[in-house]
């Protein structure tokens, strides 16, 4: 299935046989991409903590 159209900041899902082959036949990029994207966010997260809390910074 894949989100179509979004009404209402609700998402539409249709089944696209079409994307369900190149799923099959390639992997499912958005998923990995996604997946890479969270785990780049969590370690830059880690990264850039510099152990300040909210009092020190003002």
């Amino acid at each position: 299935m894949i989100n179509t159209r979004h009404d209402a900041g609700r998402a539409e899902t249709v089944d696209v046989p079409i994307y369900a082959g190149l799923v099959e036949e390639r992997g499912d990029v958005l998923a990995e991409a996604r997946r890479t994207a969270e785990q780049t966010l969590r370690e830059a997260g880690k990264s850039l903590d510099f152990g300040l809390t909210a009092a020190d910074a003002g």
